[in-house]
């Protein structure tokens, strides 16, 4: 199942799909793998795979701790696709989480016929803007890839249009401007949705950066498509490992369902 497939059928049960983020490499490699499956149990709808990087630009400290140790102990690109069959066998989609620079070096074309092949749905890139994708986009097309781009609250009108046209699979709307898990989710976000529905279409809009709480998990939900964690599931496998993790994911699971129905 595709992450559309997977936020539409989620849809129909008259609520937004969970999002959750973690990085590879955390603490180690089959550690994040068995973490990433205790979120999926615990509810998280689809699974954001971090390639951990060792100059991240919106990374905020919470996961730049963690991405670092992830690199330190050996941690690379190609674990990727280890994590991803894990999250995809325990019944989830999966997409990866990277700054470009990392899927250029590996190779492009490369790295899309992996993705595709360890049972991945698509990626999200961070720094990459649609004008400057086309390698990529010709890459994701021949593999039926999803390439899910960012917007934010300076993100023109022009510039939103390139951004959704170019886009498949969900449109990442980043609540805040600066770096994760810095600064609790605000109005700003419900406005930024709202703004986006003006041309995303049949794209759906899911909001990321500052939600930690079931209560911040529903109000979200109210108005996207899509709640994404990362900081707050972070933390809670440094804390207390996967089991951490899966009542985190019940938690905000239960947040998103106690919201109103997504928008259709």
């Amino acid at each position: 199942m595709s992450v559309a497939q997977r936020i539409a059928a989620v849809r129909e049960q008259g609520r937004a799909a969970l999002i959750g983020y973690l990085p590879v490499g955390f603490p180690d490699v089959d550690g994040s793998v068995e973490a990433m499956r205790a979120m999926v149990e615990g509810g998280v709808d689809v699974v954001e795979v971090g390639l951990p990087y060792s100059d991240p630009l919106m990374d905020g400290p919470v996961i730049q701790r963690a991405t670092q140790q992830a690199l330190d102990n050996g941690a690379r690109s190609r674990d990727a696709f280890t994590a991803v069959r894990g999250v995809v066998d325990a019944g989830a989609p999966a997409v990866v989480m990277t700054y470009w620079n990392l899927i250029d070096r590996y190779g492009i074309e490369r790295f899309a016929g992996d993705l595709a092949a360890a049972g991945g749905s698509g990626l999200i890139t961070p720094d990459l803007l649609p004008d400057d994708a086309e390698d990529w986009l010709a890459a994701s097309g021949k593999h039926d890839l999803d390439r899910i781009f960012l917007v934010a609250q300076t993100t023109t009108p022009e510039r939103m249009r390139l951004t959704v046209g170019a886009g498949r699979g969900f449109l990442y709307a980043a609540s805040l401007m600066g770096v994760t898990g810095v600064r609790s989710i605000g109005a700003e976000a419900r406005e930024l949705v709202g703004r986006c529905r003006e041309f995303s279409g049949e794209l759906p809009v899911c909001v990321g950066l500052g939600v930690r709480t079931a209560e911040q998990a529903a109000d979200v939900a109210s108005y996207a498509d899509g709640v994404i964690v990362g900081t707050a599931f972070v933390q809670a496998l440094e804390a207390g490992g996967p089991v951490a993790v899966r009542e985190l994911a019940a938690d905000l699971s239960e947040g998103v369902r106690a919201g109103a129905p997504a928008p259709a």
